[in-house]
């Protein structure tokens, strides 16, 4: 290709959720996520007449469906070229409405958040593909983006794709580092999708919707256990739903001790108080136990259960993360405890520690 190429590239930071998982799908309820060093990362290079979109990990993806009567209905709701698609047509939708002329392009995605051989760690690759393919294209078509507004794009394209969850995991891969979130209402968000253009949606105050950065006391070491099998969060998130209708008050206990557990937890982290963040560990995960048990969703199995039990004989508070049901626990432990004979124990019972850190982002603004 003659001339200068110009090739931008963005990343996103995956996620682990370390509390309030499942409450926080429903508007205005709290959560604690924390963004990690692993990323998805975006490249655009323009080109003259052919565009492109490839992915060295998603050649091989799987699709799944299930049948509705006669129909086959597939649910993209894994599958990560869905929401790279949604991305693209977002943020063009905004670029149109800036005047910028549309371009062809091909796009690359390479991402960290899937282990070499395939296997899902569970740290959003959804939602960093999301994010990490927006932040490109703004800057692509130098749209003029802070976190905030990029947070919205993204937020509305996987939602788009996705119909549930509560983007928590897009607000970790924005901000990065330690974020106390509470979601927003989604069904506003569907309608003022039909009723208003995006550069207003975007100006707007979204009901419900709060983002707070938190810095963790110095003493909290973070650590992370993979089970080796992964879970679909969105099944997950369906199967809870089917219940609330049936067991109102048991849900809306749990959702009123999750809020009252994770502002607790807030609290602990503005104090830099180690304590208070491992007793509300703890409490939140015997409210998943009793989300559990109503609601007959397997949260926490039993290789994350033993996880759980190890490294509370060190002094950790431990706990599943996010939907559960596979994936990753998580630890918070106090960074002088020698961790050795822990992670000996993790090796025995089939459990491989995730060596990750949190990933802080600092604010940027393209104008």
């Amino acid at each position: 290709m003659k001339g200068h190429v110009l090739l931008i590239t963005a990343q996103a930071p995956g996620k682990l959720y370390i509390a309030g998982e499942y409450a926080v799908v429903e508007n205005g309820y709290p959560a604690i996520i924390v963004a990690l060093n692993q990323f998805v990362t975006c490249s655009v290079e323009k080109s003259a007449d052919v565009g492109s979109i490839v992915s060295r990990q998603y050649n091989e993806n799987s699709l799944y469906w299930r049948r509705n009567g006669d129909e086959m209905v597939f649910d993209n709701r894994d599958n990560p070229f869905h929401y790279i698609l949604s991305a693209i047509k977002i943020t063009e939708q905004y670029a149109r409405s800036l005047d910028r002329k549309l371009q062809v392009y091909h796009l690359r995605i390479d991402s960290e958040l899937d282990s070499a051989d395939g296997k899902k760690y569970g740290l959003g690759s959804s939602a960093a593909v999301t994010v990490a393919t927006v932040k490109a294209l703004c800057e692509f078509y130098h749209l003029p983006v802070d976190q905030n507004k990029l947070f919205k794009l993204a937020a509305i394209a996987h939602f788009e794709v996705q119909g549930n969850g509560s983007l928590g995991d897009i607000a970790a891969s924005v901000y990065g580092g330690w974020i106390a979130y509470h979601s927003f209402d989604r069904q506003w968000l569907a309608e003022q999708r039909q009723q208003l253009d995006l550069p207003k949606l975007l100006e707007l105050q979204w009901p419900g919707l709060n983002i707070e950065q938190l810095t963790a006391p110095s003493n909290l070491q973070l650590l992370i256990g993979w089970t080796g099998s992964p879970a679909s969060t969105s099944t997950l998130v369906d199967k809870v739903a089917l219940v609330k209708a049936r067991e109102q008050r048991e849900y809306q206990t749990f959702l009123n001790e999750s809020r009252k557990c994770i502002q607790r937890m807030i609290d602990g982290f503005h104090q830099a108080n180690i304590n208070i963040v491992q007793t509300e560990i703890r409490y939140n995960r015997e409210l998943l136990k009793k989300l559990s048990n109503f609601s007959g969703v397997t949260i926490e199995p039993p290789t994350l259960t033993k996880m759980c039990e190890i490294a509370e004989q060190f002094g950790g508070a431990a706990k599943t993360s996010g939907a559960g049901g596979g994936d990753c626990g998580i630890v918070i432990i106090d960074r002088k405890t020698d961790l050795t004979y822990m992670f000996e124990q993790w090796t025995k019972n089939k459990i491989e520690r995730l060596r990750l850190t949190v990933h802080m982002i600092k604010q940027s603004v393209t104008e």
